[in-house]
């Protein structure tokens, strides 16, 4: 399997079902700190569901859509990335992102948004990737930015979270804006 270094202590690598263990664990740590920004099906509550999440991914890639990808720091799963949405038929996709309290601050997402921007972008050829955010949720919106994405719209109250519903962002950036930004 591949890995892609993201800085001296830690990697990108697919997050794979013989995992699921280390993803339930990781998971067990990061729940509550992400419950609020993911997908209810995402945060999973046991290592069968795990990996339920991983196996549904690892289909999907099948299929060329939907990727998911951990991110190791100093040898411990502390988030990931994916395409929650890939379709190379239309030039589109969504990228993701997850983070335990323990990976913040080291500009992890970042640079591994950055490689699935690429491969996306710049190897597959797809026109346009999508970042969607929590209004609210100031540092995805950072990432976004960092990435070179452009705040296109917000869809009003179209999150829903524990009885509330959160405006969503919308970020995008095109190929060749990818292209011509300095990495």
């Amino acid at each position: 399997m591949f890995t892609v270094a993201l800085g001296a202590d830690a990697v990108l690598a697919p997050l794979e079902v013989h995992q699921a263990q280390e993803f339930a664990d990781h998971l067990d740590r990061a729940r509550e700190y992400i419950r609020p920004w993911v997908g209810p099906a995402f945060v999973t509550e046991d290592v069968d569901a795990a990996r339920a999440t991983i196996r549904r991914y690892a289909e999907r890639q099948a299929q060329d859509g939907a990727r998911l990808y951990g991110i190791w720091r100093e040898g411990t799963l502390v988030g990931g990335v994916m395409f929650t949405d890939f379709d190379a038929r239309f030039g589109s996709c969504e990228i993701g992102c997850w983070l335990e309290p323990s990976g913040e601050g080291h500009g992890l997402i970042t640079r591994a948004g950055a490689h699935l921007l690429d491969w996306a972008l710049a190897t597959r050829g797809l026109h346009r990737a999508e970042w969607h955010c929590r209004a609210d949720n100031v540092r995805s919106a950072a990432v976004a930015q960092r990435l070179g994405m452009t705040l296109e719209g917000v869809r009003r109250q179209a999150w829903p979270y524990q009885g509330v519903r959160y405006d969503k962002q919308v970020w995008a950036i095109l190929a060749p804006e990818w292209a011509a930004s300095p990495r």
